[in-house]
């Protein structure tokens, strides 16, 4: 089988590492990739917006199954493109891929099937989302309703935030046109956590638990990010936590796509907040998280290929995939200055020596590798460093020493990945 994986980041190298196990692919190409991806696979020089030539290559190199890292490619259609071409893309349609396109779609679809979420209200006009916020003293999360990298986010501590959160996205058009309408909603106050699965239409496969990290500073202080790092499992989604969020959340989902005459194939990612042991949706994603994908791939002990093609032509297998019963934990390592500006084509040292550690794995993400061969810096986030434990002590342990032997100028990282499941110390 011939599998082509789209993206570039940790998460696509994530993918391809799984994949590269798999004894049905015999060739594996990732566009664009990575250096990390070239290790495994041929890279491809085609951007994940070209769909028409991703279409052309797939086509060309007669390419059995397309994986889509990614949300923008699934947003703005590329199932469709491929389908029309006959060609097998694992990832929802354009229609139902708004569960993560849109913010609002999504929180009305949530309202209209019963599904559990924050109170909310929508707005496009900065004076009235002000008096709401006036008027509703827990309404302190802004968010824009299209794609913004992980940054559309606002988590307001005061009235005072919440407003400056408004006037930046309505007034200040900080996110252009995906700030152009705005949720208000409610801040939950609980613990975090990611259920990511797989569907196929009708049916749905739950993965392992795991948990992100978002702000970009120890104890969950500063801006949000596309994420910090991850681990799985997460203590908190414990067996029949997990069998309610896929009653309750999962499959009335899946359920409410179908009815609207759009299945939903692909993965299906509700990020959830915990609150007094009961699951609330934060929001859906409609690919694998990242980092989330990375402590996932490093513990799924299984092909993932048939679960992938079986997802895409409406016929999941029945059976659950194997997991490896240690713990998993990614560490993400930034650019300085992420999530805002930073610089690029900083020389990252001590690769070698952190590769050498027993049950780690270095997933690339914001890198490039200079005409000397030198790897450098080339992104905000620019590697996950991801460790294997036999719990979650031992993982975190593993993956700091491997960051520890990792530098570059202005590299930055959070310290306490996995706190929450390591609970007090």
């Amino acid at each position: 089988m011939k599998v082509l994986v789209i993206g570039s980041g940790g998460r696509e190298h994530a993918i391809c590492w799984r994949l590269a196990r798999s004894p049905s692919v015999k060739q594996l190409y990732c566009a664009p990739g990575n250096p990390g991806t070239a290790a495994l696979a041929t890279n491809v020089p085609i951007g994940v917006d070209n769909q028409q030539e991703l279409v052309a290559f797939a086509r060309k190199e007669t390419i059995d199954l397309t994986v889509v890292g990614p949300e923008a490619p699934l947003c703005t259609g590329i199932q469709r493109r491929f389908a029309e071409a006959g060609l097998l893309l694992f990832g929802p349609s354009l229609e139902a891929a708004r569960l993560e396109g849109s913010k609002v779609f999504s929180k009305q679809f949530m309202r209209e099937h019963d599904i559990p979420t924050a109170a909310f209200d929508v707005f496009d006009d900065a004076a009235a989302a002000l008096a709401y916020i006036a008027d509703h003293d827990r309404a302190r999360v802004v968010k824009a309703d299209g794609l913004a990298a992980g940054k559309g986010v606002f988590v307001a501590s005061s009235e005072d935030e919440a407003r400056e959160a408004v006037r930046a996205l309505l007034t200040e058009r900080t996110m252009g046109d995906a700030g152009r309408r705005i949720l208000v909603e409610e801040r939950l106050q609980g613990e975090e956590v990611s259920v990511i699965a797989i569907a196929d239409g009708e049916r749905v496969l739950t993965l392992a638990s795991s948990q992100d990290h978002k702000p970009v500073f120890d104890g969950d202080k500063g801006p949000n990010t596309g994420g910090m790092g991850a681990y799985s499992p997460a203590p908190v989604l414990d067996d029949a936590l997990q069998a309610r969020v896929k009653q309750e959340v999962l499959l009335p989902t899946v359920a409410g796509m179908a009815a609207a005459g759009h299945p939903f194939r692909g993965v299906l990612y509700a990020g959830l907040m915990i609150v007094d042991g009961d699951p609330y949706v934060l929001e859906y994603n409609c690919r694998f998280g990242d980092p989330e994908a990375q402590p996932l791939m490093a513990r799924f002990d299984d092909d993932l290929v048939p679960y992938l093609v079986g997802a895409a032509q409406g016929r999941l297998p029945q059976r659950a995939p194997k997991w490896d019963l240690r713990a998993a934990l990614c560490v993400v390592m930034t650019a300085g200055g992420y999530p805002g500006g930073y610089a690029r084509g900083e020389p990252i040292d001590g690769i070698d020596k952190a590769q050498a550690f027993d049950d780690v794995l270095l997933f690339q993400a914001g890198t490039a590798t200079r005409d000397d061969g030198q790897l450098v810096t080339s992104g905000g986030r620019v590697l996950g460093v991801t460790a294997l434990g036999t719990d979650l002590q031992q993982a975190q342990r593993r993956a700091y020493q491997a960051v520890d032997c990792i530098s570059w100028k202005g590299v930055h990282f959070r310290r306490d990945i996995g706190h929450r499941g390591l609970g007090p110390a």
